[in-house]
């Protein structure tokens, strides 16, 4: 296999594929400042119709749904939530998906050029979720869309979503929140502590500035650690052991050095993302998700979800180690007139991407009530 890219982000120059992007100027930053941000992103149906905002987890991008090709290495990472006779159709209505501020497939972040013509890398500043819906407000505006009919994310998605809901209730008419809590806890914090330490300890980091070096010189150890940890917890136990148990992986032998199989899933993933993902985006956003507290500067929780008018569904995965049942139902029970729906899954926290049939099935009742 050819050496890892130093980073495997969209770089300017590269096939657009479907996205589109908007300079939606200078955006103020909760840590300070202020940062031009340009965003990509990929619309499917009429700009007439009723407006849905898609809002993409860790790694995802623009790309919800379509084959892999030019400009899309990876086919869409929920296109069964969005077609013909889907819940979110393109002939009834107007479907927007950006990619984040901070990430790596084509909107302002560390792998982008900042005004001097150089890298961003370690000099891109530290985001937040509210920062990217204040992106994503301007990028609304930019589009036309004065109310979304649907605000829908799960995981980081479903942390930028309710910010949608707290920040801008008025231009939210539903919402729904998938797998992700109205806080970071000390257990996610501290599942993400490895993964950041993983990616900064490898000498190919140099301090964040490495996007210009050739393949095989990148973050691309450290990034693959990271994604080894995190998608433990995107698993449940129970999954793993059904699908691999003890096995050892097909012509290897761990008494003699070999893999289990479930390493080889593990080390599966891992270059895959090393190869389509940025690994000072991976440390941004992952510190943006450790940020994440609605009820900063509002008074608490609370407080905040009080705030909702929007009509809102909260769907938690039953096996979820990651974000438990129990953020969920925090959510359901702050957010005036919120339902709860728990999908039994034996998937974990990507229950929320497998699930598709229950979820597109969840999102078309919420859209028709």
């Amino acid at each position: 296999m050819d050496a890892p890219p130093a980073t495997g982000a969209w770089r300017e120059g590269s096939d657009p594929g479907r996205r589109r992007f908007l300079d939606v100027g200078p955006v103020a930053l909760d840590a300070g400042g202020e940062l031009d941000v340009r965003l990509s992103y990929e619309t499917w149906g009429s700009p007439d119709s009723p407006a849905v905002l898609v809002l993409h987890a860790l790694t995802g991008d623009t790309h919800v749904t379509g084959p892999a090709g030019p400009g899309h290495p990876t086919p869409g990472w929920w296109g069964d939530l969005i077609g013909p006779g889907r819940a979110l159709d393109p002939e009834r209505y107007f479907v927007v998906a950006p990619n984040v501020v901070g990430g790596c497939q084509g909107s302002t972040g560390p792998s982008s050029t900042a005004p001097d013509g150089r890298p961003w890398g370690s000099r891109f500043p530290v985001v937040t979720a509210r920062d990217a819906v204040r992106a994503e407000l301007a990028l609304a505006d930019r589009l036309g869309v004065a109310r979304w009919s649907l605000v829908i994310g799960g995981s980081m998605g479903g942390m930028r979503a309710l910010e949608w809901g707290v920040t801008a209730p008025e231009r939210v008419e539903r919402l729904m929140l998938l797998a992700s809590p109205a806080a970071s806890a000390a257990d996610q914090i501290g599942w993400a502590a490895p993964q950041i330490a993983a990616i900064k300890a490898d000498p190919g980091w140099h301090g964040g500035d490495y996007h210009d070096l050739p393949p095989g010189e990148g973050p691309h150890r450290g990034l693959g650690v990271a994604r080894r940890i995190a998608h433990l917890t995107y698993r449940s136990g129970a999954e793993l052991d059904t699908r691999f148990g003890r096995e050892a992986q097909p012509g290897e032998d761990p008494a003699q050095g070999g893999r289990y199989a479930v390493e080889s899933y593990l080390d599966h993933h891992a270059a895959k993302l090393v190869h389509r993902f940025d690994a000072a985006s991976y440390v941004r956003l992952t510190e943006l998700m450790n940020a994440h507290d609605v009820g900063r500067g509002r008074g608490g929780v609370a407080a905040a979800l009080a705030r909702v008018t929007a009509r809102t569904l909260v769907v938690g995965i039953s096996s979820d180690r990651l974000y438990p049942v129990a953020q969920q139902e925090e959510l359901a029970a702050g957010i005036p007139g919120a339902r709860l729906e728990i999908i039994d899954s034996p998937y974990g926290h990507d229950g929320f991407l497998i699930e598709w049939e229950t979820v597109g099935r969840l999102a078309g009742e919420l859209l028709a009530g």
